[in-house]
Formats: C-alpha cells, sequence, structure tokens
C-alpha cells in the first residue's frame, strides 16, 4: 500500500477473548479483546495486552470491560472505542491520507440480525466504509486450508472464546449448523468453580485462564502429561494464603460438564447431515479450530466418542482470522460473504 493508497482492506476476527486484525495478508493486530475506561469521562485508557494486564487489578477510577459476550456484542460503546483504537494501531503506517477501510469480519453463524447489526454498526463508527461479514465456521474452514466450494463435505468445530460452532459445508455454503454459548470463558467458569468447591481457594479469571492453558485436558488420562500447575490464592474459610498444585487429570473432571455439551452439540449436528455429505467427512475427519481446540486430548476423546478422526487445525487461534484474510482476497469470488 503507498502513501496516497485510497482503500485500506482489513480482515477482522472480533472475538470474545482475541481481536486478530490481518492487513496485506500479514497479522498486524492481535490483541485481547478488552478495554480500560476512566469511570468518570468515559475515556479509553488502555486496550488490548495493557487493559488485560489491568483485569482484576483495577482502582474505582478505572474499569475493564470486555465488549463481547457469547461471541456478541455485549457493550456497543466499549466495542466502538475497542475496534477504532485497534484499527489505528494498523493505520498508523506513514500515510498521509487516512484512507477508506473495506473490512471483513467473522461472526458466529447462530447470530441474529440485531447482533449483526450491532457488529456492522460498530464497524461504521470504526471508520469501515464497506463492511462484508463472514460466519467463523465458513472462515475457519478456509483458514485451515479446506476447499470449501467443492461438492463434497467438510466438518469444522470452532470452539471460541464466547461459542462453540459446528457446521458442515459444501459448495460454498453451510448445509446445517450448530452455536452453543459453551467454550472457552466457561471452562474459565468451571475452573474457578472447581477450585472454589475442592480446594477452598478463591481465583481470578486471569489465574483460571493460566491454569487452562497449562493443564486444561479433555481427558483423564494422556500419552504425554504435563506437569503440574502451582497456584496461589486465599482461603475462602481463614483468608489466610494457600499453595495448590494442580494436575491435568483434576482439570478434565472440572471441565467434563461442558464437553459433554460439545460433544453432544458435535452429535446433533452429525444426525443432521445428508448421508452423501456424511460419508465425505467419515472418510476426511472433522477439524478442530479455535483456542479450545488447544485443550489436550481434546481430538481423542472425540475420536473415541464418534468413530471419526478429529484433526487440530494449524494454529487453530487464528485459524478464524486467517480464513477472514482469504475471504478478503477473494471477495468478489465468494458468495458466502454476507452483503
Amino acid at each position: 500500500m503507498g502513501l496516497f493508497s485510497l482503500t485500506q482492506e482489513l480482515a477482522i476476527d472480533l472475538g470474545t477473548a482475541n481481536t486478530i486484525i490481518i492487513n496485506n495478508g500479514k497479522i498486524v493486530v492481535d490483541e485481547p479483546s478488552i478495554v480500560a475506561l476512566d469511570q468518570h469521562s468515559g475515556k479509553l485508557v488502555a486496550i488490548g495486552k495493557q487493559a488485560r494486564q489491568m483485569h482484576g487489578k483495577t482502582h474505582q477510577n478505572i474499569r475493564t470491560i470486555r465488549p463481547l459476550k457469547d461471541g456478541v456484542i455485549a457493550d456497543f460503546n466499549a466495542a466502538e472505542l475497542m475496534l477504532r483504537g485497534l484499527i489505528k494501531m494498523v493505520k498508523s503506517s506513514g500515510r498521509l491520507f487516512s484512507p477508506s477501510l473495506k473490512m471483513v469480519i467473522s461472526i458466529p453463524s447462530g447470530s441474529t440480525n440485531v447482533e449483526i447489526r450491532a457488529v456492522r454498526d460498530s464497524a461504521e463508527h470504526a471508520g469501515g466504509r464497506e463492511v462484508y461479514m463472514i460466519y467463523e465456521p465458513m472462515a475457519a474452514a478456509l483458514g485451515a486450508g479446506l476447499d470449501v466450494e467443492a461438492p463434497e463435505g467438510h466438518m469444522v468445530v470452532d470452539i471460541g472464546g464466547g461459542t462453540t460452532e459446528i457446521a458442515c459445508i459444501s459448495l460454498g455454503g453451510i448445509v446445517c449448523s450448530e452455536s452453543i454459548n459453551v467454550a472457552g470463558d466457561v471452562f474459565t467458569e468451571d475452573i474457578q468453580t472447581y477450585i472454589r468447591q475442592q480446594h477452598n481457594m478463591r481465583i481470578g479469571e486471569r489465574t483460571a485462564e493460566d491454569i487452562k492453558i497449562a493443564v486444561g485436558a479433555a481427558l483423564s488420562e494422556l500419552d504425554e502429561e504435563p506437569e503440574d500447575f502451582e497456584v496461589t490464592g486465599p482461603n475462602i474459610l481463614t483468608s489466610l494464603p494457600s499453595v495448590l498444585s494442580i494436575s491435568y487429570s483434576e482439570m478434565a473432571y472440572a471441565l467434563e460438564k461442558s464437553l459433554v455439551k460439545i460433544d453432544a452439540a458435535i452429535m446433533k449436528v452429525l444426525e443432521m447431515i445428508p448421508p452423501e455429505l456424511y460419508a465425505d467427512i467419515a472418510k476426511k475427519g472433522v477439524y478442530l479450530a479455535g483456542g479450545g481446540a488447544l485443550l489436550k486430548g481434546l481430538d481423542r476423546r472425540l475420536y473415541e466418542k464418534t468413530n471419526i478422526p478429529f484433526h487440530v487445525a494449524d494454529d487453530p487461534l487464528r485459524a478464524v482470522a486467517r480464513g477472514t484474510g482469504i475471504a478478503l482476497k477473494n471477495i468478489g469470488r465468494f458468495s458466502f460473504l454476507m452483503k
């Protein structure tokens, strides 16, 4: 893009946990979806990683907000401020004129018209001239390198921060899909609840997130066992500090209730798939994307439940963002981009 370029093209994966922006095929922004606002003036104090460091540690004048909940915008004003701030990070790369923005944004497949409108309005208020939407499972399939336009069945399970999206894709369209609000955030809450109930210890959201990343597992027996994770926090009964060592098998037990819901949603989609497409999927397997795909042993657990092979996409955290970038490059060709 030159100094006088009139249009800047951005592919945005607007996630509940992280927002990723791709420009010219490169990831230029990868930040947590969180903002810190001044309580009195409502002005933006920090955004992304800076705001996440403040999360759970702020004083009364600053509050941290995660603008998206369950994959949709929960706080319109905060979402707009966050988008503006993140787009500004991309724009500040030596241009004389600020170009008009062409955006493709990924959204959950279960979004209602009102939720889609909220994303569109936020993007337009943040400077988007042309705004297109793509459903997350479609973007995840593109990002996993699948030929979505071929006359054959592909199945994708995208476990993000707010929603788990399961879809069967063929001929450039979604044949059947299911979107449930059980995903990374619910896993984090499960871990907090488990440690409070089983060990009488209070832990914050960030610590629970760290536990999930280090020892989060979908099976209580793994071939490669991660080391136990040590946590320090206050005992609920005495308020004195206590130290815990948490194993992956404990986490598998803590997450079981939510994982069963994901199993059920996958089975529901498998039941809806037409037989010809089902045969393709049984042969080629199902692709896992999103941060939840990194849960240890998840692919093996799902294989044992369904007898269909499950493959974790390369760099699953960024699969949706990569697919959104591919859709942006081929905007004329892909009819499944919603106008």
